[in-house]
């Protein structure tokens, strides 16, 4: 059974195209005062050259307060990925990974070719809902 998107938000497709959620209210540690480095982050990674391919999606709080700046690389089929301590010129480090992630056939972003800063800065990856155990 397919859930409906949520109200206000864009279906995903089915197309492997890939989305990028930036958290603009993530400030770098230690740096409490100014604007939030997450909004210059999504900027950033909006404006790059890469991001032709990726949609780019600003989003409140990813709730990773203690590693940010955080983004996370979805894509429809394929898996969730979730990065922190991501510096501010990470914009293309993420659409890197996000066109790996992109030509990846099995839905899972390669490790191989992956920017330094996405192999370190891994904090999660969730498998999609259509996932059962017996998938290897």
């Amino acid at each position: 059974m397919e859930l409906p998107a949520p109200v206000g938000t864009d279906a995903p497709d089915a197309s492997g195209a890939v989305t990028l959620f930036v958290c603009t209210t993530c400030r770098m540690p230690g740096v409490p005062d100014g604007p939030p480095a997450g909004e210059a982050l999504a900027q950033a990674a909006r404006a790059a050259p890469g991001a032709a391919g990726v949609q780019v999606k600003p989003v409140r709080c990813l709730a990773n307060c203690k590693r940010g700046l955080t983004a996370a690389i979805v894509r429809d089929g394929g898996w969730t990925y979730v990065f922190g301590d991501l510096a501010p010129d990470a914009a293309p480090d993420l659409l890197a990974g996000a066109a790996l992630f992109a030509g990846s056939s099995d839905g899972l972003m390669p490790w191989r070719g992956r920017p330094d800063s996405l192999k370190r800065g891994m904090i999660a990856r969730v498998p999609p809902l259509s996932f059962c155990e017996d998938q290897k």
